[in-house]
Parts: structure tokens; C-alpha cells; sequence
């Protein structure tokens, strides 16, 4: 990614960019082409090779295998080993991408995501005008096989990081871990590391032809148990070498490690490709022990349910009160023309040129209650309207010019409702948001108030700006 990369924004293809190679399972060669995408559109895998060309969504909802690869289908087309790929789209930060295919498996390669990575930088990332919308993990999400001796769990962060572990009580191997703190380092600490397997494993594969499409240079083959002679020369006639042998690490001699962790590096990519099925761009730190791509789905439901669940509060604003505010009371008396009893904004936290969030914490003394359902005391819905416009009267205010110059007045109030009660003991977060941009004093504006993450009254407010004689 480069310097100027923005996050918060939308990013596609610059053009098509392709790359052929063949199917690791399935053995078939496969031309692959990723083509740009419209905002909102996400990845999705198209058979360009079967009747009506089916698109199938990259969706965990979707996956129908997982015992070799993660396998999508939909529409009745297929399409295997799609995480390398997604890994490399989402590490180069494309939100935005239509793959097509006229078979039934990503080309393997040689078993990384650095060939992806390198098409993609071949036709460049070009971002879009729309934002990002990233779903914040904010409370510990956990999944746990006991069979496989599987933990993983999604923790708060302010970005995405993932780290894994593995173990497979193999001398070889040993305990291994992985750490991707920023998916602006996936090009070159993840992307290059290459798929594994145990030898015991090839040969089953071999045995059942499941890997017809298998190379010696596409995975690496950890050796962790005493081998014949005439098992190296089968593998010899099945990968076409004149030779195989053990190194001394308990490799073959096909490749060298590109590091010295490779294979809990190449967990950590399968899990970054996995999850994109979630569907949802996400901030969360990801440990996953011992993960594999049937717990990866299984995790990636987990938290695409969570998400959708408390999608409404994505955009809820955060009130912390250790954060200094952005306006003080004294400075908000600077820009109001309002004083007690009726100024209902306590300090600003947020502000930016589209929107506001302002604070008012509700005590017992207020003024109001005593009139107010005595014995019951509840604030009177018109004022929570009066502190969100007292609000969006800041916003507009500073929008427009030097604070002190003007005064704000009600127009008309659209849309009105009040869901929940506000009483004495909580705060009110008001967000107000720009409908359009101010034209001749009139502002348009979207406003709510919030108590913790419940909406406890929304409204359309329009205000016209006055300058002060």
C-alpha cells in the first residue's frame, strides 16, 4: 500500500489484470482474471465457463468444503481454493472485485499469495468515491472446537491485526507463531508464504489422486518421520524429479524456507482470506491456535452474525470522558447566545465539518423537573429537540464563519420521534449530520440523541442562520 493509501476510503482495480496455472486439487488449468468492481460490490467469483456464466459471492454462508481448501458454491457452480486470493485482496486493500474463472479452482501457483499480490500491483489500486464502512469488534468474540483443540477469538482494536499459533506436536515444525500487526506489511512478511503439508499427507492425497494438480514447488513438505527409499522414488514419479530427498531439517529438498516460520505465517494468511467471507470490512485483533479453514468459517459465521446483530451501531458515537473535549461549556458560551437555565449542551467531543456530537449529562437539579412529572421525573421530549438543535446550531455556526456572528433559528422539525425515556442520571450523546451543504444560511440536518448505544430520540431539524446586527 502506498503512502498515500486512505482506509476509510473504498479501493478497486485500476483495470483487468489475469493469471493462468492449474487447480492443486483438481488438476485443471485455470485462467483467472480480476476485474474491477462499483462500490459496495465486495468480491465475487464468476464461472465464466458454465451455462448463463454464474457469480458466486464470497460468502461464509456459502462454503460447502473445507477438507482441502475452502470451497464456495452457489448457483450451481463451484469454486475451490478461493483463500489465497481473497488474502491477496484484502492485504492490498481492494474492497471491489469481480474474479473470473472458466474452471472450477483457483490456480494454485506456488502455493502463496504473492502472485496475486503481484497481478494486482500490475493494474494498480485506485481508490473510489466512497467510504469504507469498517465494523468494529467490541467485545471478545471466542470459538472453540475441542476435537481439533481450536481457539480463536476476536478481540477489541483500533485496526485489523492477527496472530497466530500452531502446534502439531511435530519435531519438525514445533511451536511456531505468526504476528501481522498492520495489513500494510501483508505484501511482504505474509503474502510470500507458501501452503504446507506432512508427507504422510501427500502420499494419502496421492493414494486417493486428490492432488492432481500437485508440484513439488507449490507447498512445502515437512518430513517428520523416518521415509524408505522406495517411498522418495515414488514421490520422485509423481512430482516427474529425478530425485527427492530429506534435508536436514526435516524438509523435502523442493524449495527453501523463505522463513524460518513459514508455515504458522502461511495459518496466518489462510486465516485473512477465510475471514474476508465475512462479508464486512473489520477492526479486530484475531488470535487463532492451531486454526484450520473448517474453524476459520465456522469463526467467520460467528462474526458475521455479530455483526449484523449491532450493525445499527456502527456509527454510535463513543462518549470518554477522559478524551478532553473539543468545546468547553465556557467556549460553547462563546459561540450560544444561550445561558442557564437553558443552555443544554455541556461540551462538544467530535466535531467536523459535516458533523457534531455534543453532550449533556442530566442530573436531578435540573430545573425542568421539578415541574416535570414530579415524583417521576422524566426530560421533556421538546428539550431533548432544543439540545440537539442548540447542537446543530454550533455546527452550523462554525461551518459558516468566526463563532459570535450569528444566531440560529428553527425552521421547521421533520421526522420526530422518541423512543426511550431520559432520565436523571444519564448522558445524552447528540450527533447532528449534515443533510446538504448550507445554501444561503439554511441548514438541513440529521440529528440523535443516544444514551449508552440505545437511539432515544432521532428528528430532521432545519435552522437558518441570522447575522447579529
Amino acid at each position: 500500500m502506498n503512502a498515500n493509501f486512505r482506509p476509510d476510503k473504498q479501493h478497486t482495480l485500476n483495470g483487468s489484470v489475469s493469471i493462468s496455472g492449474t487447480g492443486l486439487h483438481t488438476g485443471i488449468k485455470v485462467d483467472m482474471t480480476l476485474k474491477p468492481a462499483n462500490p459496495g460490490f465486495g468480491y465475487q467469483f464468476q464461472r465464466i465457463d458454465l451455462p448463463g456464466q454464474p457469480i458466486v459471492k464470497a460468502d461464509c454462508d456459502l462454503v460447502t468444503d473445507t477438507s482441502r481448501g475452502t470451497t464456495l458454491e452457489e448457483n450451481g457452480a463451484k469454486v475451490s481454493t478461493v483463500e489465497h486470493v481473497l488474502a491477496a485482496l484484502v492485504g492490498m486493500g481492494i474492497d471491489n472485485c469481480l474474479i473470473e474463472l472458466n474452471g472450477p479452482e483457483i490456480p494454485i501457483i506456488d502455493g502463496s499469495s504473492e502472485p496475486f499480490v503481484e497481478i494486482i500491483e500490475e493494474s494498480g489500486v485506485i481508490e473510489q468515491d466512497a467510504a469504507k464502512a469498517w465494523y468494529s469488534i467490541d467485545t471478545n468474540i471466542t470459538h472453540y472446537d475441542e476435537k481439533k483443540r481450536v481457539e480463536m477469538v476476536a478481540m477489541p482494536s483500533m485496526d485489523y491485526k492477527v496472530t497466530t499459533l500452531i502446534d502439531f506436536n511435530s519435531p519438525v515444525l514445533g511451536t511456531q507463531h505468526a504476528g501481522l500487526k498492520t495489513m500494510a506489511n501483508f505484501k511482504s512478511e505474509i503474502a510470500p508464504c507458501r501452503t504446507f503439508c506432512f508427507l504422510h499427507e501427500l502420499e494419502m492425497l496421492l493414494d486417493n489422486n486428490l492432488i492432481k494438480g500437485g508440484d513439488i514447488n507449490n507447498a512445502i513438505v515437512v518430513v517428520d518421520k523416518p521415509v524408505t527409499k522406495e517411498e522418495m522414488d515414488r514421490l520422485a514419479k509423481a512430482f516427474r524429479r529425478d530425485k527427492i530427498e530429506v534435508k536436514s531439517e526435516g524438509y523435502l529438498n523442493n524449495l527453501e524456507l523463505r522463513f524460518p516460520n513459514e508455515p504458522a505465517r502461511h495459518k496466518l494468511l489462510d486465516v485473512i482470506g477465510d475471514l474476508a467471507l465475512i462479508g464486512y470490512p473489520i477492526k479486530t485483533h484475531i488470535i487463532a491456535n492451531r486454526p484450520g479453514h473448517s474453524t476459520n468459517v465456522e469463526f467467520a459465521k460467528k462474526i458475521k452474525q455479530y455483526i449484523r446483530k449491532n450493525k445499527h451501531l456502527k456509527n454510535v458515537p463513543v462518549y470518554d470522558p477522559n478524551r478532553p473535549p473539543i468545546f468547553t461549556s465556557q467556549q460553547i458560551e462563546k459561540t450560544l447566545p444561550h445561558r442557564y437555565p437553558f443552555l443544554l449542551v455541556d461540551k462538544i467531543i467530535d466535531l467536523t465539518d459535516t458533523s457534531i456530537v455534543g453532550i449533556k449529562n442530566i442530573t436531578f437539579n435540573e430545573p425542568f423537573f421539578v415541574g416535570h412529572f414530579p415524583g417521576n421525573p422524566i426530560m421533556p421530549g421538546v428539550l431533548q429537540i432544543e439540545a440537539l438543535a442548540q447542537t446543530g446550531g454550533i455546527l452550523a455556526i462554525n461551518a459558516t464563519s468566526s463563532s459570535g456572528e450569528y444566531d440560529t433559528y428553527f425552521l421547521k422539525i421533520d421526522n420526530c420521534k422518541f423512543k426511550q425515556k431520559v432520565v436523571p442520571g444519564d448522558t445524552m450523546i447528540m450527533k447532528l449530520e449534515l443533510l446538504s451543504p448550507i445554501r444561503r444560511g439554511i441548514c438541513e440536518m440529521r440529528g440523535t440523541v443516544y444514551v449508552g448505544n440505545k437511539v432515544v430520540t432521532e428528528a430532521d431539524l432545519m435552522a437558518q442562520l441570522v447575522k447579529r446586527s
